[in-house]
């Protein structure tokens, strides 16, 4: 990855609120900040995720793991104790205004070199964009399971913000699936830009602030077969603005 590569993802992202990186260049992007070293058994956790009971739709589609984080702009990132995720009705008019606990990422994966890699590149990433913050990271894994006559919906609020500064998207691993497209609109509902993420570390980088997203039903390409996506959610907030919504709750 050049400097010339890596800062036209940085002006895409200020200019228009998200960009759309292919895997390869995100690769190289990701080695700048660390290792990849347990992509294998990080990959395979996947495998591992519990159903998400809560579904307002009566969904079986969706299994997930979620860990929280907290950084400074120069300390290490830090686990935080497990907790609940909270997203307000404004953001999410499914599944909003509960706390919603999950059950935690694996330790071995949530503290290994991969994910830690992961975090990493975001916080060298994002802070190019807001410098000297305090974050309240979220790292949500996501399965988005499609059947025979039963799509998967890997974004069910639809068209969305997600009540953040920065989010960063990353596919992990995509079986036997068509569709699945990303769009990504103006908050007047202007479409922005469209990709699909097709490749492992095919990623977007949004800023949540400027934009929202959704995602296409994810479908079997042959019904008889198994057909899932995988992907990595991580997003990043102001830990004060946390802090004060959490006081509301």
């Amino acid at each position: 990855m050049t400097t010339g590569a890596a800062a036209a993802i940085h002006e895409a992202v200020e200019r228009q609120g998200f960009a759309f990186v292919h895997s390869d260049e995100m690769a190289a992007l990701l080695s700048s900040a660390g290792k990849l070293s347990d992509w294998k058994e990080f990959a395979a956790s996947w495998n591992e995720l519990a159903l998400d009971a809560h579904m307002a739709d009566g969904g079986r589609y969706r299994r997930r793991r979620h860990a929280v984080y907290a950084a400074d702009t120069h300390g290490p990132i830090i686990r935080a104790p497990h907790q609940a995720h909270y997203q307000s009705r404004d953001y999410n008019t499914l599944n909003g205004g509960v706390a919603r606990w999950f059950e935690p990422v694996v330790g071995s994966i949530g503290g290994g070199p991969a994910l830690n890699t992961i975090l990493e590149y975001c916080r060298r990433f994002f802070e190019t964009l807001t410098a000297n913050r305090r974050w309240h990271i979220e790292v949500h894994q996501f399965r988005i399971e499609a059947r025979a006559g039963q799509a998967g919906q890997p974004t069910p609020e639809g068209i969305h913000r997600d009540g953040v500064d920065y989010v960063l998207v990353l596919l992990i691993n995509r079986v036997n699936v068509k569709s699945a497209t990303t769009t990504v609109h103006a908050l007047d509902g202007r479409v922005l830009g469209s990709f699909t993420l097709s490749a492992p570390l095919d990623a977007a980088l949004l800023d949540d602030r400027r934009v929202a997203h959704g995602v296409t039903a994810v479908e079997p390409k042959d019904e008889r077969l198994p057909a899932f996506r995988d992907v990595l959610v991580v997003t990043w907030a102001s830990a004060e603005e946390h802090a004060y919504g959490a006081q509301r709750l």
